[in-house]
C-alpha cells in the first residue's frame, strides 16, 4: 500500500510543477511496521491502489496497470472507491498530462502503445495454455503480443527491453526458447510471430508454428504447421 502511495506522490509532484531527487538511503536504519493490516489480502489491495493512482494520474495510459495485472480493460470487477476529489485537486493545480512525464521525466518507461493482446494463450484443440516454467504450481504465464510481432512471455518489466523474455524459434530444435528480447533483436533471432485470434501462431522467419503434441504428456513444441489454433485472453485491438 505504501508503495502505491509513494508512486502517487511521485507522479503528482512531477506533474504538478515539482521534482523528485534520488538520494542515498540513511546508513542508520530503515523503519518498517511490524504488522501490515493489508497483508492478508495483499493482491487485491495492491491492485485497488494501483488502479486508483492510474485513474487519477495516468490519463490514456491507465490501461497499462490493467495490462500489468492481466485484468480485462472493461469490467475488471475491482471497486476503486470515490476518486472525484483527487481528480478535482489535479484540475485545480493545473497539472501536466501523464504523457509529459513519459517524455520528459521517465522516457525509459515502456508505454505499451503498440500492444495488441495480452493474458494467457490457450490452444483451441487441446484447451491448454502456454506454460514455459520449471515449476507448475503457479498460474499460466501471461503473454504480450506487440504490433511488430514480438511475443513476450512471463512478467513484463516497465523499462524498454529490460530483461523481458521473447519467444524465439532457432529453426532447428522443436523446443520453444525464451531469450532476452533486446539481445534477440540485436542478434537477429527469429522472434517475430504472425498471429490472428483463433488461428495458428507462426514464426515469420522460419514459417514454423507453436503447437502442442500429446504422447504420455502434453508438450509445447515448434514444428511444421498442422493447423492448430490459439486464442489470447484479452484483445486490445483487432488484428
Amino acid at each position: 500500500m505504501a508503495f502505491f502511495l509513494s508512486c502517487a506522490l511521485l507522479i503528482q509532484v512531477w506533474l504538478c510543477g515539482g521534482s523528485v531527487e534520488v538520494v542515498p538511503c540513511t546508513r542508520i536504519a530503515h523503519i518498517e511496521r511490524a504488522h501490515k493490516p493489508y497483508l492478508p489480502d495483499l493482491s487485491v489491495t495492491m491492485k485497488r491502489n494501483a488502479l486508483r493512482v492510474a485513474e487519477v494520474w495516468m490519463d490514456e495510459y491507465k490501461t497499462n496497470v490493467l495490462i500489468a495485472w492481466s485484468l480485462p480493460l472493461k469490467d475488471h470487477g475491482l471497486d476503486i472507491g470515490d476518486i472525484s476529489e483527487r481528480k478535482k485537486l489535479r484540475e485545480k493545480l493545473q497539472c501536466k498530462p501523464f504523457k509529459w512525464y513519459l517524455d520528459n521525466v521517465y522516457p525509459q518507461l515502456d508505454s505499451w502503445e503498440d500492444l495488441l493482446a495480452y493474458g494467457a494463450v490457450s490452444n483451441v484443440q487441446f484447451s491448454k495454455t502456454v506454460y514455459m516454467k520449471i515449476s507448475f504450481f503457479f498460474p499460466p504465464q501471461n503473454t504480450y503480443y506487440r504490433r511488430n510481432g514480438e511475443l513476450y512471455i512471463g512478467k513484463i518489466k516497465s523499462h524498454k527491453y529490460n530483461s523481458n523474455r521473447c519467444l524465439v524459434d532457432n529453426g532447428k530444435s522443436n523446443t520453444p526458447a525464451l531469450h532476452d528480447c533486446k539481445t534477440s533483436k540485436e542478434k537477429g533471432f527469429n522472434m517475430l510471430w504472425d498471429f490472428k485470434q483463433g488461428q495458428e501462431l507462426k514464426n515469420r522467419g522460419t514459417k514454423r508454428c507453436l503447437e502442442i503434441t500429446k504422447h504420455d504428456y502434453y508438450h509445447l513444441v515448434i514444428q511444421e504447421c498442422t493447423g492448430q489454433a490459439w486464442n489470447m485472453q484479452h484483445v486490445i485491438h483487432e488484428f
